[in-house]
């Protein structure tokens, strides 16, 4: 019965694509957000942009990306630029190999004699995949490529009433993206894509999506049958519970601190507070040892939910053997804002630095 419906539901809304993408578009253009990536296009904010609303809001981007222009006007700027500097002005963005390779793709695009313009030729480049490359060249170019990312999985999943039981987003966005396609109004591709997008970001949303001032209620069974929150179904992500203990050692104005391999997939040279594991401590006895707890702090990353205990150690209280451990290195409070920081340890090195200056 379902497939049936899902059926009925996706026929309906292809055979009334143009009005659907008529009343999207007139939406869109009368209440899209001014961006900076819109109010000033560029191919070169386009693609920055997309690398950093990769798994991140667009008001925490907006500050990132004004510094990064001023920074790195141009792919050439960003061509030219070190790693170190790359990523240091990343800091706080997370997820940092979206910057290492947004820097290999400005390194490729200027060694090439012009701009790629197809999709299948931005695929092949660093760092760009199925939604990028659709993105950027629908946006760019007018190429006619369809995006899907989460917010359109909503809408469409919505739109259909779909309530295929998808593993997970990936899934989901390759199942629905023949319908992405079928609905894609091909005379203004990047415009359609970014009402989808904006649609979903602030209508559409994941839970109590705002259905009676959408603009396409009218194509939405499930707004029509009034249960558009249960849309899409996603198996629900298995949460991995983690603990991890941490050292606060401040010696003669230097902090201890670890820095990661180069060759990290994810942190790699960033700076952060040291484990007990980095310093071959082990957890239980560290009570026993007289260090003292000062900030428990908890932060989820994909599918880790993690607890984060930092103890306070003075250097005699250390063993010396675990002070010669690869990557551990004392930093100078007065070098500290020179280093990259992992955004979560930046801010709690201020703010125990902050706590330590008033005892």
């Amino acid at each position: 019965m379902r497939s049936c419906v899902r059926s009925v539901a996706t026929q309906s809304i292809i055979s009334r694509r143009h009005s659907f993408q008529r009343a999207l578009l007139e939406w869109y253009r009368i209440h899209r957000r001014e961006l900076p990536w819109r109010t000033d296009p560029s191919l070169y904010k386009t693609v920055v942009s997309e690398f950093m609303l990769q798994q991140t809001q667009v008001k925490t981007v907006l500050p990132y990306l004004a510094r990064w222009l001023e920074v790195f006007p141009d792919f050439k700027a960003l061509a030219g630029a070190t790693e170190e500097q790359v990523v240091k002005n990343w800091e706080g963005l997370g997820y940092y190999t979206r910057a290492r390779n947004l820097h290999k793709l400005a390194k490729a695009l200027v060694a090439r004699p012009e701009i790629p313009r197809t999709r299948e030729a931005w695929l092949e480049l660093p760092g760009i995949g199925p939604y990028t490359s659709a993105a950027i060249t629908s946006i760019a170019f007018g190429i006619p490529a369809a995006v899907v990312d989460g917010n359109v999985v909503r809408i469409l999943t919505r739109l259909t009433a779909d309530a295929t039981a998808f593993r997970d987003s990936a899934s989901a966005s390759k199942a629905l993206a023949p319908l992405a396609d079928a609905l894609l109004n091909e005379s203004d591709p990047g415009d359609h894509n970014q009402a989808m997008m904006e649609l979903g970001a602030t209508v559409c949303h994941r839970q109590n999506p705002l259905c009676t001032v959408c603009p396409v209620l009218a194509f939405c069974t499930a707004a029509g049958r009034g249960d558009a929150g249960a849309y899409p179904r996603l198996a629900p992500k298995i949460i991995e519970r983690r603990a991890v203990s941490r050292v606060w050692c401040l010696h003669e104005g230097r902090l201890l601190l670890h820095r990661t391999a180069g060759d990290s997939r994810r942190l790699a040279n960033l700076h952060e507070l040291p484990s007990h594991e980095h310093l071959g401590l082990a957890d239980a006895p560290a009570a026993e040892t007289g260090a003292r707890l000062v900030a428990r702090k908890k932060r989820g990353i994909t599918r880790f939910a993690i607890t984060e205990s930092i103890y306070a150690w003075s250097r005699t209280e250390l063993p010396s053997a675990s002070l010669d451990r690869e990557g551990l290195t004392w930093v100078s409070l007065k070098e500290l804002a020179d280093i990259t920081l992992s955004g979560p340890h930046r801010r709690w090195v201020t703010e125990l630095l902050a706590a330590s200056s008033r005892h």
